[in-house]
């Protein structure tokens, strides 16, 4: 099954991802070092109570947006969401916050001609490959970066901190 169509372009292998938080119209530009340290402190703190936990993905769907598969259990991943929200807030000026509302990796965006699209046509493909597509993620760490989306289907980041959980949920 081929992802990219007219309207559909695919991500490339290395830029898959599960994101958490798109904090829209700010980038290492728009911060000083010391406001990016401060939320680095603030992450590897809180990422000092958590410990690793697993994502089950499931077959891939056709979204609004893009094609993407979903992940469970939602709460763990929620709640690094919030989390992660509240410290880019406080610490950080005005910006448009776009949390993850669920765990999700997309695997292809829609592009120009997404009208075009048959939702009915790709999900007969998808329901054509007879064999499991589900799998499981160990969420043991949280990646900082400066991201971009190109409008075709490749995705490029800058790293900023790698954060490991490294303690136990608090009760």
């Amino acid at each position: 099954m081929s992802l990219s169509s007219p309207g559909l372009k695919e991500v490339r292998v290395q830029g898959l991802h599960c994101t958490l938080l798109h904090a829209v119209g700010l980038g290492l530009d728009n911060v000083d070092r010391n406001t990016v340290d401060a939320v680095i402190e603030d992450v590897t703190r809180y990422a000092q109570t958590l410990v690793a936990f697993t994502l089950t993905f499931d077959r891939p769907a056709v979204g609004n947006v893009a094609f993407e598969i979903s992940g469970w259990p939602g709460r763990p991943f929620a709640q690094v969401v919030e989390t992660l929200t509240q410290v880019m807030e406080k610490r950080c000026e005005l910006f448009t916050a776009a949390p993850s509302r669920y765990p999700h990796i997309s695997l292809a965006y829609t592009s120009s001609d997404a009208q075009d699209i048959n939702a009915t046509d790709l999900k007969v493909e998808l329901a054509a490959l007879e064999k499991p597509l589900s799998g499981t993620v160990l969420a043991d760490r949280v990646h900082l970066v400066e991201q971009w989306h190109d409008g075709d289907g490749r995705i490029t980041w800058n790293p900023i901190a790698e954060v490991a959980f490294t303690g136990e949920v608090p009760v």
